[in-house]
């Protein structure tokens, strides 16, 4: 036999040997991670069901970013629709008269939480029920409307994260003066019954820098066309829109306006500035969304939604929309470029 054939033959009895003793060992760890997955799962045992409650409807097209957020942040803490967890859904169609309705029902179907986002979805749960978990994501002011006692101790059965960030408002002013300092008037579309502060903060800001406001409340959907028709009978150099759930919804419609105005608008969510408005100035709220997922871990794993803080935004982005700016007129110092977080071209 020839060396080169020996050592050929050696070879493989010292890797054969190699593999057998791997495959020993990685079929003993595989049979103690599914002895310690049946301790951890008791078989019989269900997945914790999770009644999610919508306020549009289900054929709304491609998930918003803050829904997918909270989807993201479950499926990295290991939960997966079907298997480990179970989702009920559940759609207003648009229509908050159908929430109550709606949240009984999933109360009665005895889910193990209640997750959603909007301070009247966080609302209509309250009422349903102040036993099942309920964590939410609002843009009200969630003390001011009543729905915890305080942010650090809710006190209830309701917990998650607050998109408010009220002094914010009077930054968006600054901005607009920092872009056209010859500004000297608003108009600022608001929706009294949402329960926040930034109206307050805009116009604490716009006395400081003597800018008048004009305000337009809009409180329904069926509102808008009138809103809009009274501002286009007055002269003013921006539009300042209050973000809300209403106000988002006709984004797109406001930005036109303002485009054919021929005037910025700014606002609080980058959806506004993504729609065709000029600016946006707030919290992440795709960032602070995915913490969502996080409540809904912990209270699965025996946490108390009355112990459980409510967080407030930490992250803010400033969005930029240069091809609004250009068809409008604008220029955009370079001070505000460089702080801009995203820029749209």
């Amino acid at each position: 036999m020839s060396k080169r054939r020996w050592i050929g033959s050696h070879s493989r009895k010292v890797l054969k040997s190699a593999i057998n003793r791997k495959s020993a060992i990685l079929v003993g760890a595989l049979l103690s991670a599914l002895c310690s997955t049946v301790q951890a799962q008791p078989q019989g045992k269900s997945p914790p069901r999770v009644g999610w409650l919508w306020y549009g409807s289900a054929q709304a097209g491609p998930l918003p970013s803050i829904e997918t957020s909270i989807i993201d942040g479950l499926q990295e803490l290991g939960y997966v629709d079907g298997k480990t967890i179970v989702f009920e859904h559940r759609f207003a169609e648009g229509r908050p008269e159908k929430l109550p309705e709606i949240v009984a029902a999933l109360v009665r179907q005895k889910v193990d939480i209640i997750i959603g986002l909007g301070g009247d979805i966080a609302a209509a749960a309250k009422k349903a029920t102040r036993t099942v978990p309920i964590v939410v994501g609002t843009s009200d002011d969630p003390v001011r409307a009543a729905i915890i006692s305080s942010l650090a101790r809710p006190g209830g059965n309701i917990t998650g994260v607050t998109f408010v960030m009220d002094e914010l408002a009077g930054k968006r002013i600054q901005l607009l003066k920092e872009i056209n300092p010859k500004l000297s008037s608003s108009g600022v579309l608001w929706n009294p019954a949402h329960a926040d502060n930034e109206l307050r903060e805009i116009q604490i800001t716009a006395k400081e820098f003597n800018v008048q406001l004009r305000l337009f409340k809009v409180e329904r959907m069926d509102e808008f066309d009138n809103a809009l028709s009274a501002m286009k009978k007055e002269k003013f150099d921006a539009l300042i829109v209050v973000p809300s759930r209403l106000t988002s919804l006709r984004r797109s419609q406001l930005a036109g306006f303002a485009l054919k105005a021929r005037i910025p608008m700014a606002s609080g969510w980058r959806e506004f500035a993504e729609a065709g408005g000029l600016l946006s100035y707030g919290p992440n709220r795709a960032q602070i969304a995915r913490r969502i997922a996080y409540y809904v871990d912990r209270i699965l794993k025996g946490a108390k939604p009355a112990d459980l803080p409510v967080e407030t935004p930490t992250k803010f982005e400033l969005v930029i929309n240069l091809k609004t700016a250009q068809e409008i007129g604008l220029t955009i110092p370079q001070s505000v470029l460089y702080r801009a977080d995203t820029v749209i071209r």
